[in-house]
């Protein structure tokens, strides 16, 4: 011990001289070194953080193949100008894997030890690895007009917006085709709390929204409440500012579609021509079938105008949507006060069916279609059957066109 101790000694004063102040000097240049170094690693640390927000909706090395790394993003991306995924864009890519429960959030783990978390429509909200895991409610948020990060808190809201009909008019495809603006949040199924569930107060309807966060509106689906008599005044006591959407399609063929439903699941139902009349004989149309009565939109829309003024109420042509669904969803953004960016780089045009499929991503090369029981193939209806149908709706349908200054050209 003495030997070593010595030798250091010696080595010492053999390079910064015996009295030993050369020595504490290089000692202090060391120690400032090393804290300048430590210093400039926060500052760089601070100013270019990674962006958490692009981790939002990363698919899973099981579902999509790689997962991008921490370090990976930050290369590939301005760690200060990222952009938000679109939380659609791997919509039916979710690992079907059971969900854990962890701090009240749902939470799906692979192989990889990487973590979905979802809300509770299975909408992938982000992904991290287990401890390294953030709330929806702290995560950050970029603004998509000038690419500013915020900080806010997702929470429920009461609906900015409602699709409130029609029917078997093109609903679900329209909130599908919403469902890919980054700005939009939707429950997955129809809350009916207007018609049906009214009873139980807003802040259970409240508890039915998903989470939002600032910037973003909320937006559900009930087709029913087109017909149903006390909603109109049911949701302008809940907010008379609320913006309303109303698909509509050629009532006879919107008949014919709602039949063909109806008989999938009742294969004992009568021929949809002894369904339409009263009787054969003198073919007077039954008004009180569903069907029927849900296509004289006239008189559906009168109690909605007693309430709500026409600038609220926006009228999506059903038929377009499917034939042109961009050009429909451009008048539908700009009417929700959304920026357009859902736009035809999204639509796949060839199903089977004749629906429009949707790329999640610009460019994305696998399309998402709307589910087998969407545009099922309607039964063979006797031409005279048909010419009735349209000599009754004629009249309700000039109405119509009055009422909303759209003529939607229905034969």
């Amino acid at each position: 011990m003495v030997g070593f101790r010595s030798l250091r000694c010696g080595t010492r004063g053999l390079l910064f001289g015996r009295d030993g102040r050369r020595y504490r000097y290089f000692c202090i240049m060391m120690k400032s070194c090393v804290f300048v170094m430590c210093a400039c690693f926060v500052l760089v640390t601070m100013a270019n953080p990674v962006d958490k927000s692009l981790l939002q909706t990363i698919p899973t090395e099981n579902s999509l193949g790689h997962v991008p790394s921490r370090l990976e993003l930050a290369s590939k991306h301005n760690p200060r100008h990222g952009r938000v995924l679109q939380r659609s864009d791997y919509y039916d890519s979710i690992p079907k894997s059971p969900l854990l429960v962890e701090n009240g959030e749902k939470k799906s783990v692979d192989n990889n030890e990487k973590a979905i978390y979802v809300d509770d429509d299975n909408q992938v909200l982000y992904l991290d690895s287990p401890e390294q895991a953030f709330t929806q409610s702290n995560r950050p948020h970029i603004d998509s007009s000038n690419n500013r990060k915020t900080s806010v808190t997702a929470t429920k809201r009461l609906p900015q917006a409602l699709i409130i009909g029609v029917k078997k008019g093109g609903t679900r495809a329209l909130l599908e085709f919403l469902r890919i603006h980054p700005d939009v949040r939707a429950p997955g199924p129809e809350p009916h709390f207007f018609d049906r569930h009214y009873d139980k107060g807003l802040e259970w309807y409240r508890d039915q929204m998903p989470s939002t966060l600032e910037g973003q509106i909320t937006i559900e689906k009930t087709p029913c409440y087109f017909v149903t008599k006390e909603v109109p005044q049911r949701i302008y006591n809940m907010s008379k500012d609320i913006k309303l959407i109303i698909v509509v399609r050629d009532p006879v063929t919107r008949a014919i579609s709602d039949y063909t439903q109806a008989a999938t699941k009742r294969p004992a139902m009568k021929p949809f021509e002894k369904m339409a009349f009263i009787d054969n004989t003198s073919r007077i149309v039954d008004t009180k079938w569903a069907a029927v009565k849900i296509g004289v939109y006239a008189k559906h829309l009168e109690k909605w105008l007693k309430y709500f003024p026409l600038r609220q109420i926006h009228f999506v042509n059903g038929e377009t949507l499917i034939s042109n669904p961009a050009g429909e969803m451009a008048k539908v953004q700009d009417f929700l006060g959304l920026k357009r960016i859902v736009t035809d780089k999204h639509f796949y045009l060839k199903d089977s069916r004749g629906f429009p499929c949707l790329k999640k991503r610009p460019g994305s090369g696998r399309p998402h279609c709307l589910r087998n029981n969407k545009g099922r193939t309607h039964p063979h209806v006797d031409p005279t059957v048909l010419n009735r149908l349209r000599e009754f709706f004629k009249p309700f349908n000039s109405k119509f066109y009055q009422m909303t200054g759209i003529n939607f050209r229905w034969s």
